[in-house]
């Protein structure tokens, strides 16, 4: 009778196994984008510009105490921090955030294919789980599971209802498609470029929803013989985030009659992807671009190999 509890053992300890090693082999979903977390000189300037240009809702961070966030729906939000007193360049982006179904299942997942984790997940004070890795280049990439029960959130006249990718500088394409297609199952989207013989920009959407990670191939003026403003200024282009709108001639609209210009920003124009665009810049350079859900036009340089992001509230 005595050799029951060790059977027994035995056998709970071959499930646990089995059970890691299912974990381990098999990716959660990865279903759109949680957030970018980007660093301010200026956070009453920021305050106006998140909250009453964009119209986001602002709350504490459960994440960090000492940044804020403004969120644009339940789950996605931009993160503020200030800026780290040994920061001598302009690169005001800290990481971007996406949002999985498990976050202790991806860790092992990621540990799986040889990906340098930590120990285990972190949870945050509004339920949330998340844990932070390196893509091969070296940027900090989030993974967030949201809370069971998000606490609904609404700004003040938000601008737009979800954003629907953003936007990273990245050196070597090929390099890091080891990381967010090979492990990650990132699909094409779209790819184009200023001329044609080289491209500038490679978009893919995550592997369970329609939101982008756009590799921005091409960047301005940056280092450390560069004015500090021209390389915020340049880093800030490229490092970005993109919020959808169903109309943009109405939500230009919208932004003029509610004086919700003043901060700095450019006109309406149709990029090569066919949509159209418009951009604003936070205190620090980080660029909002405002982007319809579809193309008006053909695009240029390739044709989209998925279905774009659905329209999401107003305008």
């Amino acid at each position: 009778m005595r050799c029951f509890p060790l059977i027994f053992s035995g056998l709970a300890l071959a499930a646990l196994v089995s059970g890691l090693s299912a974990a381990a082999q098999s990716r959660p979903p990865i279903t759109g984008i949680s957030h970018i977390a980007v660093y301010t000189t200026d956070a009453a300037g920021a305050e106006q510009f998140y909250m009453h240009d964009l119209g986001l809702k602002k709350a504490p961070d459960p994440e960090n105490p000492a940044g804020v966030r403004y969120y644009v729906d339940a789950e996605q939000f931009v993160e503020v921090l200030p800026l780290p007193s040994n920061t001598t360049y302009g690169n005001r982006l800290d990481h971007l955030g996406y949002i999985t179904t498990s976050a202790k299942q991806l860790r092992l997942y990621l540990k799986a294919h040889g990906v340098d984790v930590p120990n285990e997940v972190t949870q945050a004070s509004d339920g949330s789980f998340w844990f932070d890795v390196k893509d091969p280049e070296g940027n900090t990439v989030q993974f967030v599971q949201p809370p069971a029960h998000p606490l609904p959130v609404a700004g003040t006249g938000p601008i737009g209802h979800r954003i629907i990718h953003v936007g990273m500088k990245i050196q070597s394409r090929e390099k890091e498609d080891t990381f967010y297609r090979a492990i990650l199952g990132f699909r094409p989207y779209w790819y184009g470029g200023m001329h044609a013989d080289k491209t500038d920009w490679v978009s893919q959407q995550v592997p369970d929803g329609h939101d982008w990670l756009e590799y921005m191939l091409s960047m301005g003026q940056a280092g450390k013989d560069v004015p500090l403003k021209k390389a915020e200024s340049s880093w800030g282009m490229v490092n970005h985030f993109s919020i959808g709108v169903i109309n943009m001639e109405k939500a230009v609209t919208v932004l003029h009659a509610d004086d919700r210009l003043s901060s700095e920003h450019s006109g309406m124009q149709l990029g090569l992807d066919g949509k159209w665009q418009f951009n604003l810049f936070d205190p620090d350079e980080t660029r909002v671009e405002l982007m319809e859900y579809a193309p008006v036009e053909k695009p240029c340089c390739s044709s989209f190999t998925a279905s774009n992001p659905s329209p999401v509230g107003t305008p």
